[in-house]
């Protein structure tokens, strides 16, 4: 039975930060962290199917969604500070060991606390987010350009238009196969924050420290290589941000991979949902679920059925 979605707002390291959370207490935990420009909403119709069984907490970082937006005079928006945020929100809910879902921003956030805690990862998911420079190809040129120059105008400007309200709706829309099924209600939610007193700025902010993650991905990939997580990656294939050659990349690194790439865009939840989440679910009930996949009366287990089901292009690889 799906449980309801929880809504909460808790201090951490002198910010609100908004949550939402869903699922029996003692279950494993899912800890989802979103992308950009959006918030935990994009999460909002997985914690609902997997709350059944699994434990799902799903944060905003500072400027986005219904946390706080602290003003850039008093607040570091940076990568390493958003993963020490998280990280200190899952100190302050006692979560010891967890499953980590990385999409698009999440991935830096994510991958910061998996190297920094490895003994406290269960799994890992990745949903069009990246710790390879090959993952970082057109979309990327206007924000490289700012790496070079933070004055740069031209790739300011290049760069807000990722989240006007067109570059939003472009965003969820783009390369996903039948656009009808996106609801606008997702770029209308991202621009509640996003039009707030000095988000631009921010976005802007963030666009320029993100040249350190990709400093860090060396570091990263050694702990992929070393720490051989159990890991699932289930991309938009056709994503222009975080395109699937940057899926392609973790299969140099990672041994214990399960990999399906989908036909759509970078929201890959948003027109593939039900399909990636009947992928996810097999995915936890394997690694971290209490109960087992039991074969069916014809023998055949219930992984294989599923993979018969599954429209992604790639089969699991161990």
């Amino acid at each position: 039975m799906k449980n309801k979605t929880h809504y909460h707002v808790v201090k951490i390291n002198g910010v609100d930060i908004f949550y939402r959370e869903a699922g029996p207490a003692d279950a494993p935990v899912l800890f989802l962290l979103h992308g950009y420009p959006t918030s935990s909403h994009m999460y909002r119709n997985l914690i609902n199917d997997l709350s059944d069984k699994y434990h799902l907490i799903a944060p905003d970082y500072p400027g986005y969604g219904r946390s706080e937006q602290p003003l850039m005079a008093d607040f570091e928006y940076s990568f390493a500070n958003y993963a020490k945020i998280m990280e200190a929100l899952l100190e302050h809910l006692n979560i010891e060991k967890f499953s980590v879902y990385l999409m698009d921003y999440g991935a830096p956030v994510g991958w910061t606390i998996a190297s920094k805690h490895p003994d406290r990862i269960e799994t890992i998911i990745v949903q069009n987010g990246c710790c390879y420079e090959e993952g970082l190809e057109t979309f990327w040129d206007p924000i490289k350009a700012l790496w070079k120059n933070r004055n740069d105008q031209d790739a300011i400007k290049a760069c807000q238009a990722f989240h006007s309200p067109d570059g939003l709706k472009w965003q969820y829309t783009h390369h996903v196969p039948d656009a009808s099924v996106i609801s606008p209600d997702n770029w209308e939610v991202d621009l509640r924050h996003l039009q707030r007193p000095e988000n631009d700025d921010i976005q802007i902010q963030l666009f320029y420290d993100y040249q350190n993650n990709v400093k860090q991905y060396p570091k990263w990939q050694e702990y992929l290589r070393t720490k051989n997580p159990e890991m699932l990656i289930v991309y938009g294939k056709d994503d222009y941000i975080f395109p699937g050659v940057g899926a392609e990349a973790f299969k140099k690194d990672v041994k214990n991979l399960e990999f399906h790439l989908y036909p759509t865009g970078h929201f890959a939840l948003e027109s593939f949902g039900d399909e990636i989440t009947t992928t996810i679910r097999n995915f936890l009930d394997r690694k971290v679920g209490k109960d087992v996949v039991i074969p069916d009366e014809c023998g055949d287990s219930l992984w294989d059925k599923v993979l018969a089901q599954d429209p992604g292009k790639d089969t699991a690889h161990a």
